[in-house]
């Protein structure tokens, strides 16, 4: 799932899809093909939209990356169901696993696949305890653990379990997408497509998460995913130039080309090919795009995007910076927390 306009994290999607917005230096996208991969999973059908479809092919490309085959299929943003039913032809009668491509998920997929076999089942679905569950498609599960109601986005408080970005169905989904109608919002919700296949009888059974989920649909959520991604499979890489006056500790990724003049860098962190760091502190959980610049200033916690500029700030902290962006200042002032698109430019 390719698709979506992503307007939670606007002004970046206006000039970029959301799957391709970089954590440690990686498109989300990338995990989440990674991941498949992984599963075994050969032929994958990815649904773009008209406005970004363009950009996701140009970093899909064929699927030999991940050595898969890939299918385009233009589908209109009308729900997750309305994807499905849109692909309707690509899928045929095979089982598939539908996953969407901002969400981000620790454990492997084979454990989930083998259950969905194992016991022959028509849909299985991953939930996670959330804080915010209105804010989520939500399930409602008895006490042998079977799902009594699914309700997306509620309005009242019915059960704290959202249905994670990740689903495996039988072709019978498609029988249910047929018998629904479009919810209050417009659109096909898988929820009632689930829904409708307990009520026709399908086998349907979901499985509760023991680690972390992200949905990556607003900054902080881009940035929390950047910290965990860079805690679990960070390493030391040093490919640039470092000066005899710099200090570099932890888990430090540093790309080709990239130069580091009079400065501290304490990882886990990312630097990409030739950007350059002078004069200035990068903090833990933070990355940094290529062909970037850092200079004389101090950056923690943050995601700084390709060829941005961050010129005498003394500290800028939980940001998320834009392709193109620059942001410099004149006078002194406190501590800067910033979500601004691409090719921006703040002077402060």
């Amino acid at each position: 799932m390719s698709g979506g306009k992503g307007t939670r994290l606007r002004p970046l999607t206006f000039t970029t899809a959301k799957q391709l917005i970089p954590v440690a230096n990686k498109p989300i996208l990338g995990y989440v093909l990674d991941h498949i991969s992984r599963a075994g999973i050969k032929d994958m059908g990815v649904i773009i939209a008209l406005e970004t479809g363009e950009d996701i092919r140009s970093y899909v490309g064929d699927g030999s990356k991940w050595d898969v085959n890939i299918t385009y299929i233009l589908q209109e943003p009308l729900g997750l169901a309305h994807a499905v039913k849109t692909a309707q032809e690509f899928l045929g009668d095979d089982n598939f696993v539908m996953y969407l491509g901002d969400n981000l998920l620790s454990e492997r997929l084979e454990k989930f696949i083998k259950k969905f076999n194992e016991e022959e089942l028509d849909a299985l679905l991953l939930l996670k305890e959330v804080e915010n569950p209105k804010q989520f498609g939500v399930a409602l599960l008895n006490g042998k653990g079977e799902i009594l109601k699914l309700v997306e986005k509620p309005k009242t408080f019915i059960s704290n379990l959202a249905l994670v970005g990740v689903y495996i169905f039988s072709s019978r989904v498609h029988e249910a997408v047929e018998r629904i109608e479009p919810s209050w919002r417009g659109e096909l919700e898988i929820t009632d497509t689930i829904q409708e296949m307990i009520h026709i009888g399908c086998r349907v059974k979901a499985e509760i998460l023991s680690s972390w989920w992200l949905d990556t649909g607003k900054k902080d959520d881009i940035l929390s995913a950047n910290t965990l991604i860079l805690d679990e499979y960070s390493k030391t890489e040093v490919k640039g130039i470092i000066d005899q006056k710099s200090k570099v500790s932890g888990r430090v990724k540093l790309e080709e080309d990239a130069r580091i003049t009079n400065s501290t860098i304490r990882g886990p962190c990312v630097i990409g090919k030739n950007c350059v760091i002078k004069n200035s502190f990068v903090g833990p959980y933070t990355s940094i795009g290529n062909n970037s610049r850092i200079i004389n200033s101090a950056v923690e916690y943050c995601v700084i995007l390709e060829n941005a500029v961050v010129d005498s700030i003394d500290r800028l902290e939980e940001s998320l910076i834009g392709r193109n962006a620059k942001v410099f200042k004149n006078q002194k002032h406190k501590t800067l927390k910033l979500h601004i698109g691409d090719y921006s430019e703040i002077e402060i």
